[in-house]
């Protein structure tokens, strides 16, 4: 069978119109402004759009661990917090974890807890033991010296400490700023394409200053879809 389009298999889509597509979603047009632009039905757009996505999260997920200063956090994404609820974070939210190679990027994952388990099984996957590790005083990060990270320094934001010297995650905490604003426009996201979102906000801050638009295609040229 011929591809008539290398970006897509089965696909009766000109080339032309999937790049202007993905012209369009590096700018940051949603599914409703791309069909209108595009002329193509919303549902259309959405399925090449996930699709997009899918690729974006596999080229994040096979980037190398990370190695240098590195700050790591939690966040929590969805619901708002539930008064009276204790512990970090709250019933109903996502949690997700990320760690930011200073000067560098980001990399993130939805986790079911923020336990010492949990947290260190990430971190001993993805940061290098000659690293130097940022983090709050969150207990889930207790004993990181123990499993062999020599150089581990600690900002006690309980006592209202947001920056001692060098030590700080303010660069993870803006991604945290960043990512929050932009899924706002979503209005509520089910948990199986929030992953998807997610990824691509990794991908859109840590590609901001090269051209996403020859990224994508290169990853579709790879993999097409569908």
């Amino acid at each position: 069978m011929t591809m008539k389009n290398k970006y897509i298999f089965r696909s009766k889509i000109s080339e032309a119109k999937l790049r202007q597509i993905v012209k369009l979603f590096c700018i940051d047009l949603n599914a409703t402004q791309i069909s209108q632009v595009v002329e193509l039905n919303r549902n259309t757009i959405n399925r090449l759009l996930l699709g997009i996505r899918e690729r974006i999260a596999e080229f994040c997920e096979e980037q190398s661990p990370v190695s240098g200063e590195v700050e790591v956090d939690e966040s929590y994404f969805g619901a708002r917090r539930i008064k009276g609820q204790r512990g970090r974070g709250a019933r109903g939210k996502t949690i997700v974890f990320g760690l930011f190679k200073r000067n560098g990027r980001v990399y993130t994952e939805i986790v079911p807890d923020c336990s010492r388990s949990t947290l260190q099984g990430i971190i001993r996957g993805k940061i290098s033991l000659d690293s130097v590790i940022h983090s709050d005083g969150w207990r889930g990060y207790n004993g990181l010296v123990d499993l062999g990270y020599l150089k581990h320094f600690r900002v006690q934001h309980g006592a209202n400490e947001f920056a001692n010297k060098d030590s700080h995650i303010n660069g993870i905490e803006s991604f945290w700023g960043y990512a929050k604003t932009r899924l706002v426009r979503f209005r509520g996201l089910q948990k199986h394409t929030f992953y998807f979102h997610l990824k691509e906000c990794e991908f859109r801050f840590n590609y901001r200053q090269e051209d996403t638009y020859k990224l994508i295609l290169k990853f579709l040229k790879n993999k097409p879809l569908f």
